[in-house]
């Protein structure tokens, strides 16, 4: 090899070597990690990366998918009612949430009489977090939409929380004859953050910023926008359920997956379709929520322009065909959990006028 060769030869190794992220082996410590604010609370519980250690309330499945040349497996709960009305419900989670943390709506649907599917989205909770992914919402719609085929579901309606409603968006217009209902609870995407002017990030640098994940950072960012000020010990295993993970060894790949599912969310918005939906859908939306990606990024004067769930749940009422809006006045981001009895009295509700429509 000439000596031009070899010099050639060491630009681009190095080039790649600038280029890939680097993972730390997951048993060792990273000296940026141990001074971030997350050291604050590590006296909190310890999850594995696909929450090792931390119970559902009822039993766990994990469907295999060969994707992007890799298996991942989707972790699930199947849940029958003990007096089936035939309908099947599928409850997507949101960016912070976990399938666990649809507890109450499973149980209270179950008693309805619906069949219950909560899955967690590869790079989510209990499922594969892999080390490299494209993560695209029609990826993540088609599967949801593979393990729906192998647990033998032809057709659902999909009760989709925050991020799970760009999902349940997605898979509506992909699988329209396969998508009953859509019940979209508080999800982000009625807005472009992007064309609001909402600058971007790298996945390098989202990364970096997910490191620095701490419990505490969890629990005041949820009090100000899931729970619209107010606080109260239900909703403290969830905070820690996503502590726990970044306490633990995997705690890089983890933030990684994080990263790349933010970049997701960012660059791929939903609402310029909206008026492509054929599926009936229920907006139900708790008006106090001021949830938006990329806040803390933008310029001042666009801050406030942000998040204005009363303005944005309206306009995707008016821009989805036929869509029904119930407003909770009172409730941020995660209704569900803030006030169950309020909400599932509206869900319910919900559900059976579609039943009495298609009767």
């Amino acid at each position: 090899m000439t000596s031009i060769s070899r010099m050639f030869c060491a630009v681009i190794a190095l080039a790649v070597s600038i280029a890939l992220p680097v993972f730390a082996d997951e048993a060792a410590s990273s000296p940026t990690v141990a001074s971030s604010p997350a050291q604050a609370d590590n006296d909190g519980p310890v999850y594995g990366p696909e929450l090792q250690g931390f119970d559902y309330p009822y039993p766990v499945g994990r469907f295999a998918i060969s994707s992007q040349r890799q298996i991942v497996r989707m972790a699930y709960m199947d849940v029958a009612p003990k007096r089936p009305n035939g309908r099947t419900v599928v409850l997507l989670h949101g960016k912070n949430f976990c399938a666990a943390t649809w507890k109450e709506s499973i149980d209270v649907l179950t008693d309805a009489g619906y069949r219950v599917i909560a899955p967690d989205q590869i790079g989510f909770c209990k499922s594969t977090k892999p080390v490299r992914y494209q993560y695209t919402f029609q990826q993540l719609a088609r599967n949801t939409h593979a393990l729906l085929a192998a647990l033998g579901v032809k057709k659902a309606t999909l009760v989709a929380h925050s991020t799970g409603g760009m999902i349940a968006v997605r898979y509506a217009l992909m699988y329209p004859q396969e998508s009953e209902q859509l019940v979209l609870v508080n999800p982000i995407g009625l807005e472009d953050w992007k064309a609001k002017g909402v600058p971007s990030i790298s996945i390098d640098d989202w990364y970096t910023r997910e490191l620095k994940t701490s419990a505490d950072g969890i629990r005041n960012y949820e009090q100000a926008t899931y729970y619209a000020g107010h606080w109260d010990a239900r909703y403290e295993p969830w905070v820690q359920m996503l502590a726990g993970m970044y306490r633990g060894a995997g705690k890089e790949v983890v933030a990684w997956n994080s990263a790349l599912l933010y970049d997701m969310i960012y660059t791929q918005p939903v609402v310029y379709e909206f008026g492509q939906i054929r599926t009936p859908t229920l907006l139900l939306i708790g008006d106090k929520d001021t949830t938006a990606i990329g806040r803390d990024l933008a310029p001042p004067e666009i801050r406030p322009t942000l998040g204005r769930y009363p303005e944005l749940a309206k306009r995707a009422a008016e821009a989805i065909p036929g869509a029904r809006l119930v407003e909770f006045a009172e409730l941020g981001h995660a209704p569900q959990m803030q006030d169950p009895h309020a909400f599932h009295q509206a869900l319910l509700g919900g559900l059976a006028a579609l039943g009495e429509k298609s009767n």
